[in-house]
């Protein structure tokens, strides 16, 4: 990939965002960064907030041993600050957080302390910067996933299927919904770039069907597109097979067993893609190591289903996927919103 330098260009783009969320002149600003997080994003995001006029500081966290059996990756639950008071309280009593660690604070376990102190905290995937400026946010973004949210808190069911085989029943009784567009200007929330998806966390018990991953569907966890199907059987939450002869369904039996953990299997949130800017074939453009894959939980039309933690059930695990499929249709309470992978 092209070399990760400033570009006076992603300065501006940086400082775009940051306006959209609020950052004015004298604000006190924090960008949270770890010793392996990608050097360009956290210099742009300083450069950026002094462009704004704020008055910003790093907060930069040692990297900490590894605590799981299989290698984690695109979980959005940094355990960078290792609820480490002093920066919790830091990032708390900021106006705003750049969040550059490398999973990012989405369920990060300090989140909700720092929310509460009334930062605003946008989560900057961990990608080349030309994914970030692809993906821009625009204004009219958070209209759209405004919208789509209120939809599916309206909403008593989903039901989504595919012409591959899914056949997939969410009740949303109890869940929690959330939209992502991007950016965020109200103290005391989070949003991550790129964004443009809404998505449900169900409360146990509410998940039940067949979920098939077709050729070409994402596993964004091994950041792989599929060259066999799959086929997930779902009950009361939970994968409980794991069906298909190639290496991508391999793949996935050795990682849900290698946790050792019945919450790795269940669901963790539910959700479609909103984002016209964003692509499926991107992946096929970047190194792994340049790509964190949110652009593709994101692009408009895909059904994205994730497995892991979900604090709405009351399960806690880092074992984790996230499985955008294409060519379904998602449907609230009879009404489709997405009809064979075309957001409507």
């Amino acid at each position: 990939m092209n070399v990760q330098r400033i570009e006076a260009k992603w300065i501006d783009m940086f400082a775009e965002v940051f306006a959209r969320c609020g950052v004015r002149n004298g604000d006190a600003c924090a960008v949270l960064s770890e010793t392996q997080s990608r050097p360009v994003l956290v210099q742009l995001s300083e450069l950026a907030l002094a462009r704004l006029g704020a008055r910003a500081f790093q907060v930069v966290l040692p990297g900490r041993p590894l605590a799981a059996p299989v290698p984690v990756r695109s979980t959005g639950a940094s355990d960078a600050i290792g609820q480490l008071e002093p920066v919790v309280q830091a990032l708390a009593a900021s106006v705003f957080v750049a969040d550059c660690t490398v999973e990012g604070l989405q369920h990060a376990v300090e989140l909700p302390r720092i929310l509460q102190g009334g930062a605003r905290v946008l989560a900057i995937s961990n990608e080349h910067p030309e994914i970030l400026e692809r993906c821009l946010p625009r204004a009219e973004d958070e209209a759209q996933a405004r919208d789509a949210m209120k939809r599916l808190k309206a909403a008593r069911q989903m039901h989504v299927e595919s012409a591959a085989g899914t056949d997939l029943r969410i009740s949303l009784e109890g869940a929690r919904v959330g939209g992502v567009w991007g950016f965020t200007a109200r103290p005391g929330t989070l949003s991550h770039w790129p964004g443009g998806l809404v998505l449900a966390f169900p409360a146990a018990g509410t998940v039940a069907g067949t979920l098939v991953l077709d050729r070409g569907d994402v596993n964004l966890t091994f950041k792989r597109y599929l060259q066999d199907p799959v086929r997930l059987v779902i009950e009361n939450d939970h994968v409980t097979q794991v069906q298909g002869d190639g290496v991508d369904a391999e793949l996935m039996r050795g990682y849900f067993a290698a946790w050792g953990d019945a919450s790795a299997y269940a669901v963790s949130h539910v959700g479609w893609g909103l984002n016209r800017l964003a692509r499926w074939d991107a992946m096929a453009f970047y190194d792994k190591a340049d790509f964190n894959g949110t652009e593709l939980r994101a692009f408009a039309g895909n059904f994205l289903y994730s497995t892991g933690a979900n604090e709405v059930a009351g399960r806690h695990t880092l074992g984790h996927f996230d499985l955008p499929l294409r060519g379904c249709t998602v449907r609230l309470d009879g009404q489709a919103v997405v009809e064979k992978g075309v957001l409507l």
